[in-house]
């Protein structure tokens, strides 16, 4: 019996295939005697600073090839002990950050800061105990009302991937303000706009500031919980913060605020299009073939996920625009 078999008889909601990516609704699941060649994730840290480094995640979608590893994760070394910036998309993957981040620090992990809820990000966390495990009181409550919904739905999309996971319970919860570890202080900063919250961090003594997924750079936003004025309200305030590097939630490490201006492009170019769509009345399919700008073809997986954005933005814009019968 496949794991997804054992958590739900059903297919996910469309919620979750959004949460998750069409390859939710497009990708066959495989059963375990087909993925039995592909279930060890290899791990490559890359060091960005002295004592940290960067797990870079793939510029996929979630499928049952890449086990949901397409997020980037940090691991910072500190005298009280090893600290991670997110946990990768499932207890596998969990067990492998945790073995390799104590081998390059050599000092167990006391601290799993989760960013936002979306499964990339989070569900390598139930490979720690809960007492590590920090996140601001929205993400959550977000874990405990959707947690069961999205990790059925990683089962389907990611198969054998996922055997073992559950959902997260983070036994700290992080407000605004400066939290110390070892010599390191992690300003946490709660923002929103990519999903209900968005914990950022940034690393005062060595300038790194980790802003989750309300920063990609060379691969597309992604945007089925977004609220777009409201993340542009957060990359205004994230601009604001010097910085020597940023770690986005997606893409490589970089110095200066190309990311937050690129995340800012393509959120513009989406919701511009998705706008004169709407007024030249084509409907969801014709909106989706529209043509992306020149400048999108060096971002990774932008037609794909410009279709997703179409697919959740387009019926809020329908509400918003069409009048109410009867009205």
């Amino acid at each position: 019996m496949s794991p997804f078999e054992r958590i739900s008889p059903m297919a996910p909601s469309r919620r979750t295939c959004l949460a998750l990516g069409l390859a939710a609704a497009a990708s066959p699941w495989l059963p375990p005697s087909a993925q039995a060649k592909v279930l060890r994730y290899t791990l490559e840290p890359v060091p960005i600073a002295p004592g940290v480094w960067t797990i870079y995640g793939v510029n996929e979608p979630i499928t049952s090839r890449n086990g949901g590893a397409i997020a980037n994760i940090t691991v910072l070394d500190t005298a009280d002990g090893t600290v991670l910036v997110d946990a990768g998309p499932s207890h596998r993957y969990g067990e492998a950050l945790k073995a390799a981040a104590e081998m390059l620090t050599g000092k167990p992990v006391v601290r799993v800061y989760l960013t936002h809820y979306h499964t990339d990000h989070v569900l390598g966390a139930t490979a720690f105990d809960s007492g590590v495990v920090a996140a601001g009181k929205d993400l959550t409550e977000d874990l405990k009302r959707f947690g069961n919904e999205l990790t059925t739905g990683m089962y389907h999309v990611a198969g054998d991937w996922m055997r073992g996971t559950g959902i997260p319970e983070p036994g700290r919860i992080v407000a605004d303000g400066v939290e110390s570890v070892g010599a390191r202080r992690f300003r946490t900063i709660r923002l929103s706009g990519h999903t209900r919250e968005d914990l950022c961090l940034f690393e005062e003594s060595s300038g790194l500031l980790f802003p989750g997924d309300l920063v990609f750079l060379d691969r597309a936003a992604t945007t089925p919980d977004a609220k777009l004025p409201t993340w542009r309200e957060s990359l205004a305030k994230l601009s604001e913060i010097d910085h020597r590097l940023m770690v986005p939630g997606h893409g490589p490490v970089e110095a200066g605020l190309r990311g937050i201006d690129q995340t800012r492009r393509w959120l513009d170019t989406v919701e511009g299009r998705i706008g004169d769509g709407f007024e030249q009345g084509l409907d969801i399919t014709e909106m989706m073939a529209m043509p992306l700008p020149d400048w999108t073809q060096s971002i990774a997986v932008a037609r794909y996920e410009y279709a997703r954005s179409v697919m959740h933005l387009m019926p809020a814009l329908d509400g918003e625009r069409l009048p109410v019968q009867g009205a």
